[in-house]
């Protein structure tokens, strides 16, 4: 499984940005992120249906994941961006349900750099 993220970018708090994922194949799939000096953490995952979706508390209100399985594309829709949103984010695959733990998960893209400024 080939996992290709884009989107990122530079943006001023308060913005927004969308990431994408292109993926194929029926796999849950998560969006993970790692600001600098930090470990990786959870950001959002969705089932392959679509039809669940879990968020970490940090981007709960202001995120939303999704994705359009006819196009073998997960977005990741980001609003009211803050500096601390500032980090590499990665989507990745797992072949059954939603996981927020990064082991879990059994393909990984090469991550987009998301930049927010204050």
């Amino acid at each position: 499984v080939q996992l290709q993220a884009s989107g990122g970018g530079l943006v001023q708090a308060g913005g927004s940005l969308r990431l994408s994922c292109a993926a194929s194949g029926r796999y849950a799939m998560g969006w993970f992120r790692q600001a600098p000096g930090k470990e990786r953490e959870f950001v959002a995952a969705i089932r392959w249906s679509g039809s669940s979706a879990g968020y970490a508390d940090s981007v709960k209100g202001r995120f939303t994941i999704s994705r359009d399985n006819a196009k073998n594309t997960v977005y990741l829709q980001m609003n009211s961006l803050k500096p601390e949103d500032t980090a590499v984010y990665y989507c990745a695959a797992r072949p059954y349900g939603t996981s927020e733990t990064e082991s879990q998960y059994n393909y990984w893209g090469q991550g987009t750099l998301v930049t927010v400024s204050s």
